[in-house]
């Protein structure tokens, strides 16, 4: 793929998917910020954040609901100036469907792989020590592995000073990750670990068209979410069970005919083949 420039140290676009990530976000942490005022953002904090085992026993909206929950001004600070920089470099050549479909899938991966730990670890009898997870590390992680993917060769600012290529900052993302699962957050670390599987699949299910193709502007051409390429999937599945179900009502008829002292030979698409049409071909062929 081509290389891209260095990044300036400069505030990306901040509209579309990106606009619509940072404000939601936001408007949760103030939110939250309001309700301390009533003594109740501890109540909605427990009820909001995942708790694996809350979930288990039927707290089915927290897989969602967790990524809103901003407690701290600094990780919230750090969090959505992440989000800004890594998605709307996305978003700009990939699509803002595309980059919404990313964001939910990495969200609800990391939910999933601390859900799934929990489990196993109720299963098993492992001593692993539950905690709540809120905020959007995970999103951050998947986020930053795909750009890492897409686009390894550009070459972002760490620390808003020193430039490093995307590939080898969600390798050092991903080796501190996996230093904490010997920690004490090994929850929070396997979890982000989810969110980076979920975008890796993402990948697959949903490519990005422009990913890998870009236009002479340097900005990538228009591409499709996970719903157009779902909708692709399905259509073709619908097209072949239609072509079969043709095919079938082809044959029955055929032996109906034969039945009834006539020949007849249709071809795939239901049509009649005529003799004359049949020898045409047949000499066409042999003179061939």
């Amino acid at each position: 793929m081509p290389r891209l420039s260095q990044l300036p140290f400069a505030f990306p676009d901040f509209s579309g998917a990106t606009r619509r990530i940072i404000l939601i976000n936001l408007a949760a942490y103030f939110a939250l910020l309001v309700l301390s005022l009533a003594h109740l953002v501890g109540t909605f904090t427990a009820l909001l954040a995942l708790t694996p085992s809350a979930f288990l026993h039927g707290a089915v909206w927290q897989p969602l609901t967790y990524s809103f929950i901003h407690p701290t001004l600094l990780g919230t600070l750090f969090e959505l100036l992440s989000l800004w920089f890594l998605v709307s470099f996305l978003e700009s050549y990939c699509g803002s469907s595309w980059v919404t479909g990313l964001y939910i899938w990495s969200i609800l991966g990391t939910a999933a792989a601390a859900i799934l730990l929990i489990f196993l670890s109720g299963r098993f009898n492992w001593n692993l020590a539950e905690m709540p997870l809120y905020g959007t590390m995970g999103a951050i992680f998947g986020t930053l592995i795909a750009i890492g993917v897409l686009y390894g060769d550009v070459e972002f600012l760490m620390f808003f000073l020193v430039g490093i290529k995307a590939r080898y900052l969600a390798i050092i993302y991903a080796l501190i990750a996996f230093a904490m699962l010997f920690g004490e957050s090994r929850l929070l670390a396997f979890a982000q670990f989810g969110g980076a599987l979920a975008a890796l699949i993402y990948l697959r299910v949903a490519p990005a068209r422009s990913g890998t193709a870009l236009g002479a502007s340097g900005r990538g051409t228009s591409s499709h979410g996970l719903g157009f390429h779902l909708s692709e999937r399905w259509f073709a599945l619908r097209n072949t069970y239609y072509r079969w179900k043709r095919r079938r009502a082809g044959h029955k008829f055929e032996v109906y005919m034969k039945k009834q002292g006539r020949i007849i030979r249709l071809d795939s698409r239901g049509r009649q083949i005529d003799e004359d049409d049949e020898d045409s071909n047949d000499r066409s062929r042999w003179k061939n």
